[in-house]
């Protein structure tokens, strides 16, 4: 893919410093863009199959893009790498940089598990993500001292099925677990 080196001049890369937000809100949206492509989801599929790995084509891209910006690609991924100590405090930045990131995972593991996998694994997530939801709608009715119990029950419930060698607690457990806990405490 050919790039252009704008705004610095005789091809001129930034390598130093921090990319600013509105750097990364760039490499963000393009990113997003891009990845939703047909012919980049087949360039990911392909290294996939070729067994290489998914994650290096989605750098490449995410490389491609800062050379197009006029920043040096190492140094913008090493700049990624910073991202959570730089701008931990702008609320607005993290959540744009945690989907970026959610992105790039889903990309990847399109990729990797191929189509119909995938969105049996997208519908299973959604489902999780729904019944995360009712319980949370549940846990505010409950005054916060119950609310502060029930999280430390779970805490220990968590802690001693982790000592046991046991697999962690499914959206599903923990709903069956706060119905259990609100029959005791009744």
């Amino acid at each position: 893919m050919a790039s252009a080196r704008p705004h610095y001049g005789a091809g001129a890369l930034q390598r130093s410093g921090m990319l600013s937000k509105e750097q990364l809100f760039r490499l963000f949206l393009e990113f997003a863009h891009l990845v939703d492509k047909p012919e980049v989801k087949k360039r990911i599929s392909d290294a996939v199959q070729a067994r290489q790995e998914a994650v290096g084509v989605t750098t490449e891209i995410q490389e491609e893009i800062f050379l197009r910006m006029g920043v040096e690609p190492k140094f913008g991924i090493a700049s990624l790498g910073k991202v959570n100590t730089v701008y931990k405090d702008d609320r607005e930045l993290m959540l744009k940089f945690y989907e970026f990131v959610a992105r790039e995972e889903m990309a990847c593991d399109e990729a990797e598990l191929g189509r119909d996998a995938f969105q049996q694994k997208m519908q299973q997530f959604t489902k999780s993500q729904e019944q995360q939801l009712k319980l949370l709608q549940q846990l505010r009715n409950l005054s916060l001292d119950r609310q502060q119990a029930f999280f430390q029950d779970l805490q220990a419930r968590m802690q001693y099925l982790h000592k046991q060698g046991a697999p962690s607690m499914s959206t599903r457990d923990i709903q069956d677990f706060h119905q259990q806990f609100l029959m005791r405490s009744n």
